[in-house]
């Protein structure tokens, strides 16, 4: 797994490689630049680079470009967080845009809808329910975009490559027709993307584990009262997952 953790304000990163079958941190870099990871590639031998299969990860193309140089052979599986986060973004951009066409009742209604649209239907409350059903009548965009936010969410768990590259298809197909303009924009990525979501049949991997692997990294941060040396901070992040070696 391949992913940052933000260590100080104004876009401070680390890059972690993580190893996906231990969750032992095996590198850490300052910075999340392609020079960044190409550093760990480089610091591997041919062969090391060579029995590496496949590579969770986010959309981040300073990451891609160094694993596909440097490891051309490994699948690159995008992580499915990160793909729904990025398409949240985009259900907020629609909900402004149908905001500001709407009357004046109708905004009463869009504008406390942000969490309600990107919430999953299984974690509303009672209240809630009503409240998206009235959302949802009230503006065929918005059902559009709520639809294709589930869709997104079934295509990893497809289980054959064909099936997931005809589902996207598909997707998109619904995306372009809606004539939105942010979901178009989303289209296009995805089709760009469309490889790594692909991938998942075979090497059905993720970056959830970073999640708690950041956290405890935080923890660490906060009980050192900050730090000022990262190379230091970097051997204390690996000495505290040192026990799965």
């Amino acid at each position: 797994m391949v992913d940052e953790i933000s260590i100080r304000k104004r876009h401070t990163y680390l890059t972690l490689v993580v190893d996906w079958e231990s969750g032992r941190v095996v590198w850490i870099g300052e910075g999340r630049k392609y020079s960044t990871l190409k550093e760990f590639f480089n610091s591997l031998s041919d062969e090391q680079r060579g029995s590496i299969l496949a590579i969770a990860m986010d959309m981040w193309d300073p990451y891609i470009k160094a694993v596909q140089e440097s490891c051309p052979e490994a699948k690159i599986v995008f992580d499915p967080f990160h793909v729904v986060a990025a398409f949240n973004r985009t259900i907020d951009k629609v909900r402004n845009i149908e905001y500001r066409k709407a009357t004046e009742s109708e905004k009463e209604v869009i504008k406390e809808s942000k969490y309600l649209l990107l919430k999953n239907k299984d974690n509303l409350s009672n209240d809630e329910r009503p409240r998206l059903a009235t959302l949802l009548s009230l503006n065929k965009a918005l059902v559009t975009t709520y639809i294709l936010k589930d869709y997104l969410k079934q295509l990893y768990r497809y289980k054959y490559p064909r099936w997931v590259a005809k589902a996207i298809a598909n997707w998109c197909n619904i995306a372009f027709e809606s004539g939105i303009k942010p979901l178009i924009e989303f289209a296009k990525t995805l089709i760009s993307y469309a490889h790594g979501i692909i991938n998942h049949c075979q090497f059905p991997i993720h970056t959830c584990r970073m999640e708690g692997i950041n956290n405890k990294i935080k923890v660490i941060k906060r009980r050192a009262y900050g730090f000022h040396d990262i190379e230091y901070f970097s051997l204390i992040i690996k000495d505290a997952f040192s026990y799965l070696n």
